[in-house]
């Protein structure tokens, strides 16, 4: 009988997991910290009441993926830069939000900000909100990588 080795798991199937576990949880995270955002700071909102925001509503589809979009691509981001992070769970979350948050959310709303009539102020929190949100995944898969 042929002792034949076991296949090696491919490394896109730990990607693929960690990217729906943390896209759900951003999913959720994110819709419910919008819902109570829009009660506890109403007057913030205002600025979104604009045509450059609104859609007819052929393109939501997108706009519900984009947890998923986003935590995959941090998922693949992750698998490569992790050993790099030292820490507990929280530490290496916001390590990773930080990381992410300087090379390609700074960038984007500089570009955003100079190119597009919006406040520095809703820039601003789309840079907090994208931070949370690469800390949260980096919480993710800090802790599924231990468990």
């Amino acid at each position: 009988m042929e002792n034949h080795p076991t296949p090696t798991p491919s490394p896109f199937t730990g990607i693929f997991k960690n990217g729906l576990i943390a896209g759900a949880a951003l999913f959720l995270t994110s819709f419910g910290s919008l819902y109570a955002a829009i009660h506890l700071k109403p007057d913030l909102f205002v600025n979104y009441i604009n045509p450059i925001f609104n859609s007819d509503g052929s393109r939501d589809l997108y706009f519900y993926l984009h947890p998923f979009v986003l935590s995959f691509a941090l998922a693949i981001l992750w698998n490569r830069f992790r050993r790099f992070l030292p820490g507990g769970l929280i530490i290496k979350g916001i390590e990773f939000g930080m990381v992410y948050s300087l090379v390609a959310l700074i960038p984007v709303m500089w570009i955003t900000y100079s190119a597009i009539d919006v406040d520095f102020i809703m820039v601003s929190t789309w840079l907090l909100y994208g931070f949370c949100q690469a800390t949260l995944c980096g919480v993710v898969f800090a802790f599924l990588d231990e468990w």
